[in-house]
C-alpha cells in the first residue's frame, strides 16, 4: 500500500513538473514574439514560476489546549490547502471502510493505539489526493519520533521536504486552566468553559437548562497526564525539526486573532 501511494505521488509530480514547464515555455515564446512585450518579462516568468510551483507542507505541533486545531483551520483558509488531522483521516477512512481502514479499526475498537505504520500509510494515502497539489498541513501527526523519520522519508522520495513546523508554546499552567475549565451539558452535550465561555447561570445550561459538568478527560489528574504523554512522545519531535531549521515557536498564550497575526507573519516570511 506505501509502495502504491509512493508511485502515485511520483507521477503527480512529475504531471505538475511537465505542466509547469509548457506554462513557462509559452510565456517566453509571447515575451519573444513582442506581443506582451512591456508586459511580460524574464522577470515576470520567473515570479510566475516559482508561484506555481510552490507549495506548503506545514506541520503544526502543540500540546492539548495549545488551540493549534483552531489554528490549523485558520492556516487553511489562508493558504487554500487541507487541514488534515489524525482523527478525522481515521473516521474517514474507517468510514470508507477501506483495507488501511479496517486495520485501523481493529486496533480502535480494541481501545489500543494505531500502530505507527498504518497511521503512516493513512497518512501518505491522503496527502496523494488532489486538494494536496499546493500542499497541506498536518495536524496531530507525526506524534512521535519515529513516525517523522517515516515522514520525512516519504516527502523527499515523492513531494519534497517540509517547509515549515509551527510550535504552539503555551505555558503548563495556563494549559490545564483551559482544559479543566471545560463544562458539558448532560442533557444537550453544549460545550461551555467557567473562563472563556461561561453559562448565564452558574452549572446549567444556557440552550436547556441541563446541569453542566466536568468530563473525566477535563479533570486536572487526566490534564496533567495528558501533558506529559505530549512532552515524552512530541518533545523528540520537535527537537528534531528544530536541529533541521525548520521550527518556529508561536506564542500560543494570546488571543485567537493575535495568534494568527504572529503565524500570519511566519507564513509570509517563507521563501
Amino acid at each position: 500500500m506505501v509502495e502504491l501511494v509512493r508511485h502515485s505521488q511520483r507521477k503527480r509530480r512529475e504531471t505538475d513538473k511537465h505542466y509547469l514547464s509548457l506554462w513557462r515555455h509559452s510565456l517566453t515564446l509571447l515575451c519573444k514574439s513582442g506581443s506582451v512585450r512591456g508586459f511580460i518579462n524574464n522577470e515576470t516568468i520567473s515570479k510566475g514560476v516559482r508561484v506555481m510551483s510552490s507549495t506548503r507542507q506545514i506541520i503544526i505541533v502543540g500540546p492539548p489546549g495549545s488551540g493549534k486545531g483552531t489554528q490549523a483551520d485558520l492556516i487553511s483558509r489562508e493558504l487554500g490547502i487541507p487541514h488534515i488531522s489524525t482523527g478525522n483521516i481515521f473516521r474517514e477512512a474507517i468510514h470508507k471502510d477501506s483495507e488501511l481502514g479496517a486495520t485501523a479499526r481493529s486496533f480502535v475498537e480494541k481501545g489500543e493505539l494505531v500502530p505507527d505504520h498504518i497511521v503512516t500509510a493513512l497518512v501518505l494515502e491522503r496527502i496523494k489526493e488532489d486538494d494536496c497539489r499546493k500542499g497541506f498541513i498536518l495536524d496531530g501527526y507525526p506524534r512521535n519520533l519515529d513516525q517523522a523519520l517515516d515522514l520525512d522519508r516519504n516527502l523527499e522520495i515523492s513531494d519534497g521536504p517540509l517547509d515549515l513546523v509551527l510550535n504552539m508554546v503555551v505555558e503548563r499552567g495556563e494549559l490545564v486552566r483551559r482544559l479543566t475549565g471545560r463544562r458539558v451539558c448532560r442533557k444537550c452535550g453544549a460545550v461551555y468553559h467557567i473562563v472563556f465561555k461561561p453559562a448565564l447561570v452558574a452549572g446549567r445550561c444556557d440552550l436547556c437548562g441541563g446541569e453542566l459538568y466536568q468530563r473525566s478527560d477535563d479533570q486536572s489528574e487526566t490534564v496533567n497526564k495528558r501533558l506529559d504523554v505530549f512532552e515524552k512522545q512530541t518533545g523528540p519531535v520537535i527537537g528534531h525539526y528544530r536541529r533541521r531549521g525548520l521550527v518556529r515557536d508561536i506564542d500560543g498564550s494570546c488571543s485567537r486573532d493575535e495568534v494568527f497575526q504572529a503565524i500570519r507573519k511566519v507564513l509570509n516570511n517563507l521563501k
